[in-house]
């Protein structure tokens, strides 16, 4: 007899049992260059632009990044560089992104339940950006974002120092994704896994609701049946983490150079 399972009743690798410090930090470092083939894989490199960030797991003012200048589909494991709240590169060789480093040590500051945050400049995300609006609730996948997802519409062109960052933490609050105003999209989680598994998610709702206004009279979905939605898809203690797993299967399969 087959069991039906729960999302809720999943383990994801992000909340396995303790690990120590050394394999925590190894275990992050992995799913951020896998995260990086990821975003390759899906078009979501363009030129220099985008970065993914994961928090140190013992220093917490401390953040993995890829350097600036490889392509993502070639980033591993041992490319990755940890760079402090002040930009000072403490392992690994640079250059960083700036406006990777000055969006994100602003969040890793200002939130310190965010473990991992993704940005890119991917079309549809960048396509949705510019109509300065927060997404609607039109399908059961765009609810997983229905009043977890801000409008940070104070673009003042690239972000070079951190007072743009600040903003944009601010404008985050509390919540897991933005769209930042003629710019792209954001995410962020208690996980790498969380992180970049929503970003794919906040893109593909982007991408969802600019083909079905194209194609017509949209009929959203009402209020308390979408925040009902939401709960339902924030199972499990980490939001957003489901989608990560094949995600990172095929990775693993395709392309395991990613671990040296």
């Amino acid at each position: 007899m087959t069991q039906i399972v729960r999302p809720s009743a999943f383990r994801f690798s992000s909340e396995a049992s303790p690990r120590s410090i050394e394999e925590e930090r190894l275990h992050r470092k992995r799913r951020l260059a896998a995260s990086y083939r990821i975003f390759a894989d899906k078009g979501y490199d363009l030129s220099l632009a985008g970065h993914i960030t994961a928090r140190d797991p013992e220093f917490t003012d401390r953040f993995w990044v890829a350097p600036i200048g490889p392509w993502f589909g070639h980033i591993r494991v041992s490319d990755l560089v940890l760079v402090d709240h002040d930009g000072n590169i403490l392992a690994g060789e640079g250059p960083i992104n700036q406006a990777g480093f000055a969006i994100h040590s602003e969040i890793h500051k200002a939130r310190p339940d965010v473990i991992a945050a993704a940005h890119s400049h991917s079309i549809y995300g960048k396509a949705w950006s510019a109509l300065g609006r927060l997404l609607d609730p039109i399908s059961q996948d765009s609810c997983a974002f229905y009043e977890n997802h801000v409008l940070f519409d104070d673009f003042t062109g690239i972000v070079l120092d951190t007072s743009e960052g600040k903003r944009i933490a601010a404008a985050l609050g509390d919540k897991h994704a933005a769209i930042l105003q003629n710019h792209g999209i954001l995410t962020v989680g208690r996980s790498v896994e969380s992180a970049v598994a929503s970003y794919v998610s906040f893109e593909n709702a982007c991408q969802t609701q600019l083909l079905a206004e194209a194609a017509g009279t949209i009929k959203p979905i009402g209020h308390e049946v979408a925040k009902h939605t939401a709960n339902q898809m924030q199972g499990g203690g980490d939001p957003g983490a489901f989608g990560f797993r094949p995600l990172w299967d095929r990775v693993l399969r395709e392309q395991p150079d990613f671990l040296e």
